[in-house]
């Protein structure tokens, strides 16, 4: 009997891809190009199953391209590259990778957080520049983190092991704004109170988005929510691109209508909005929250372990959505 045979459209670790080879039929993009959606679906088209990233878009047109197909794994907790009616629609499996990167982006989240509230980027550019020629008290002073005030908007396992860390670590008074309220267990182990998002806007000293991107989520953070922020407030974005709209953020940061701000995620990324490499007060980084070599094999073999799950026990790991069988 043949393998199924699989494309894995981004390059990975080597050795994920050897582990796949021993139960699949293996396509894989060692040059790590940049398919078109036309050339992926070209890939697509003899192939059963799909090891992907967060960059390629799985949507109806694709899915007509490849009729074969039968799941797409996503190497992300997030799956907002995925058009998830229509894949249930055609009977497609999606799954993603969900938990093995909690701590990790928790972590990167903290030290976004405090890059932004201290201006590190800030000042090591004007150190770069041979700026730097005498001390003076009020040189690149920002904001303190410990005993100020925490707002997080999106109170999932990521957005509860920042809670932790600024409660626990840093003694920082915690709310928060979420779809649903956390148990009472869960919200004294974080240390956190539930508030409305207009009350946390206007309260919290450092606000951070960890909330998952639909279009209901859609500009969470506007020109209308920058006005309900302090003047000396931070905003921190580790949830995906389009969370925030990023032109009205980047006329805030310029107007100093907030402080400062840390994005790890953006619009239309790779792209960058224009405006927000001109302004000095944002911590600017290439969506790499989760980026440490632990916790980025764990998600590579979690996503095999789905593609392997699905086609040898009938039912992958961590499911997105439940699709009827594909015709074959």
């Amino acid at each position: 009997m043949s393998k199924p045979r699989i494309l894995v459209a981004r390059a990975i670790f080597p050795d994920i891809v050897e582990r796949l080879r021993q139960h699949f039929e293996v396509q894989d993009n060692p040059e790590d190009v940049i398919w078109t959606p036309a050339e992926l679906a070209e890939r697509l088209a003899d192939k059963d199953g799909a090891f992907t990233t967060g960059s390629q878009r799985i949507d109806a047109a694709l899915l007509a391209a490849a009729p074969g197909l039968r799941i797409v794994a996503n190497m992300a907790v997030g799956y907002n590259n995925f058009d998830v009616d229509a894949m249930t629609a055609a009977g497609v499996q999606g799954t993603n990778t969900p938990d093995v990167l909690t701590e990790t982006t928790a972590d990167f989240g903290f030290a976004l957080l405090m890059a932004t509230a201290r201006r590190m980027t800030e000042s090591e550019h004007y150190l770069r520049a041979g700026q730097w020629t005498k001390w003076s008290y009020d040189m690149f002073s920002g904001s303190d983190i410990h005993g100020s005030t925490l707002g997080i908007i999106g109170m999932g396992r990521i957005g509860q092991g920042i809670a932790r860390r600024g409660a626990h670590g840093f003694g920082m008074n915690v709310i928060y704004h979420n779809r649903s309220r956390l148990s009472p267990e869960l919200e004294a182990e974080c240390k956190a109170r539930y508030v409305g998002k207009e009350e946390l806007l206007r309260t919290a000293d450092h606000v951070v988005l960890v909330v998952p991107y639909t279009p209901a989520s859609h500009h969470t953070i506007g020109a209308a929510e920058l006005a309900l922020m302090k003047p000396t407030a931070t905003l921190v974005n580790i949830a995906r691109g389009g969370i925030v709209d990023d032109a009205a953020l980047a006329v805030a940061l310029r107007e100093q209508r907030i402080a400062a701000a840390g994005l790890d995620v953006f619009e239309g990324e790779p792209s960058v909005h224009p405006d927000l490499l001109t302004v000095p007060n944002v911590v600017l980084t290439p969506h790499i929250a989760s980026a440490t070599v632990p916790t980025r094999r764990a998600m590579a073999n979690l996503a095999a372990d789905n593609l392997i799950a699905f086609f040898e026990q009938g039912a992958p790991l961590t499911p997105v959505n439940t699709p009827e069988p594909r015709a074959r």
